[in-house]
């Protein structure tokens, strides 16, 4: 019993530690598009943690982009984005994915 309840608190520690050394680290970037593929500048880009629901968010430049560093690969995170009312669907970013960094176009649904 004892030697489970110390297991979950290592785990626990390591989840809530932040990530401070690049062996735990990942980076997630991408860019924004209108469903034919024009770049979106202003919109919200939200990286949520499937954790503590804590939400990191970036607002796109005019050349469309976002730019995550620093995003814990211990952790799954949901990410999506918002123009004018209108969100992308949300992309899951699985733990098990052992990629350093991620390149992610999300797709706003405009008319």
């Amino acid at each position: 019993m004892l030697k489970r309840l110390f297991r979950m608190l290592a785990l626990l520690v390591v989840i809530l530690t932040p990530c401070t050394s690049d062996w735990r680290c990942q980076i997630v970037t991408g860019f924004v598009t209108d469903k034919t593929g024009n770049v979106l500048e202003k919109a919200v880009v939200e990286l949520e943690n499937d954790f503590d629901q804590s939400v990191r968010s970036y607002i796109t430049g005019a050349d469309g982009r976002y730019h995550f560093a620093g995003v814990n690969d211990d952790i799954d995170y949901t990410l999506r984005a918002c123009y004018r009312e209108h969100w992308s669907k949300s992309k899951g970013l699985s733990r098990f994915d052992t990629s350093k960094r991620q390149e992610i176009r999300l797709v706003i649904p405009l008319q």
